[in-house]
């Protein structure tokens, strides 16, 4: 991972809750539900799953979650939100791993999902690579990322916001202007739409699907394990 996220694991929630104006909780049950219809996966992995929110939407659906995290701090919030969840404990597991090199046996897992976490992977095509190689046969891929809007009556409102306002935000919010400086350059510096879809599919995947949200500041892909 290319950011220490222990340091500003306690504001994570926090701060992402303001800067998306909540908007990541909704980006995130739609594309659950899509992932979900018409069948939930029996068993579901995800990757670099931070405090716990995509774990605790997969749970919802009656999945079996195994979250993976380079972070202890991340994964700690993450165990405390499961157990505070109406969900029975014993269907969420919890491994401190490296992304881009999965603890995982070959075809495990129904369903592997990363929201807002894959733009941080040091080699980007290995641990996509990696999430191909521990899905079932027909298993699916959901992959949620922040991005830069390709409108140009957008952008420009994006890069004062992005820019500007969120460093400021984690300077004043969280004491951290460098992690919430990093963030927005992350962001614009990871491929999206087609670019992303090649990557995929030299990895694999087919069935490669690309919805945008709010804008496109939000985009949703999807893709299956022939």
């Amino acid at each position: 991972m290319a950011y220490d996220f222990d340091k500003i694991a306690r504001d994570y929630d926090r701060l992402n809750r303001i800067m998306t104006l909540g908007l990541d909780r909704r980006w995130r049950r739609h594309a659950v539900h899509q992932l979900s219809s018409p069948h939930c996966p029996l068993s579901a992995l995800d990757v670099a799953c931070g405090t716990g929110d995509m774990m605790v939407e997969l749970a919802r659906q009656g999945c079996t979650v195994t979250g993976v995290d380079l972070s202890q701090e991340m994964l700690a919030i993450a165990r405390q939100k499961a157990a505070a969840a109406n969900f029975q404990f014993s269907i969420f597991n919890f491994q401190l791993a490296d992304a881009e090199h999965l603890p995982f046996s070959d075809a495990t897992f129904d369903t592997v999902t990363c929201a807002f976490g894959i733009r941080n992977f040091v080699h980007l095509e290995q641990g996509l690579c990696e999430m191909f190689r521990v899905l079932k046969p027909g298993g699916r891929l959901l992959l949620l990322e922040m991005a830069t809007p390709d409108s140009p009556l957008v952008r420009p409102l994006y890069h004062l916001y992005a820019r500007r306002i969120i460093p400021l935000l984690g300077h004043l919010l969280a004491g951290n202007r460098q992690a919430y400086t990093y963030l927005p350059a992350s962001i614009e510096r990871f491929p999206k739409g087609s670019a992303l879809t090649a990557i995929l599919q030299r990895c694999g995947f087919d069935h490669i699907t690309h919805h945008k949200y709010t804008f496109g500041v939000c985009r949703r892909y999807m893709a299956v394990k022939q």
